[in-house]
């Protein structure tokens, strides 16, 4: 279970930024605290921090632990080690449901999945870090496509589906076609991988 706390946007607010793009994210113009104190000029290691959070925080309950795990898969990996953690981030059966608008948040994403209401190949899947390869089918499940809140991110016209996946609306399948490049990637904020590897390589 994570320990992420239930205040969603703490995290937008502490970066200043509107992470998941959504009109309904509060303000995000002060930071933390009483008098919203920010500092004004971070150093280098305060700007790979940043980074590292902001791309952290966008996929809602990763932890520290999973996402240096992911990290280190990235680098073990031939090609760059930026575009390779992108990838493999957007491999997640819970970034995929999102992707795929079969939930409106990623918070909300990861827990479809592990209530058991997405099928991989026709296999239920209900793992959130499961990772998806090329070619896969996933599908929410016969029983739950009237779920209202996979209805309500369906209509939603907040987010379009990138082309590395497609979408049989009607089915609510979608199949993983092949993995992203970061330029591919639908982020409401700029995301800069590059400094996620200079943070990890001190």
């Amino acid at each position: 279970m994570s320990k992420r706390p239930n205040a969603k946007y703490k995290i937008a607010r502490r970066l200043g930024v509107n992470l998941w793009g959504r009109a309904k994210s509060p303000s995000t113009d002060t930071g933390p605290g009483q008098h919203g104190a920010r500092r004004k000029k971070p150093s280098d290691f305060g700007i790979q921090l940043q980074a590292k959070q902001k791309l952290k925080g966008y996929y809602g309950n990763i932890t520290e632990r999973q996402f240096r795990k992911i990290y280190a898969e990235a680098a073990r990996r031939r090609g760059d080690t930026g575009e390779n953690l992108v990838q493999l981030l957007e491999r997640r059966l819970d970034a995929v449901c999102y992707r795929l608008k079969f939930a409106v948040t990623p918070f909300q994403a990861r827990q479809l999945v592990n209530h058991g209401h997405v099928r991989v190949n026709g296999k239920k899947v209900d793992i959130p870090s499961y990772v998806v390869d090329d070619g896969d089918v996933i599908e929410v499940k016969q029983a739950s496509r009237e779920l209202q809140q996979i209805m309500a991110a369906q209509a939603s016209a907040e987010r379009n589906i990138p082309d590395y996946l497609t979408l049989d609306e009607k089915a609510l399948k979608g199949t993983f076609v092949r993995g992203p490049k970061l330029a591919d990637v639908p982020y409401p904020v700029q995301m800069e991988p590059n400094l996620v590897v200079e943070f990890y390589s001190r």
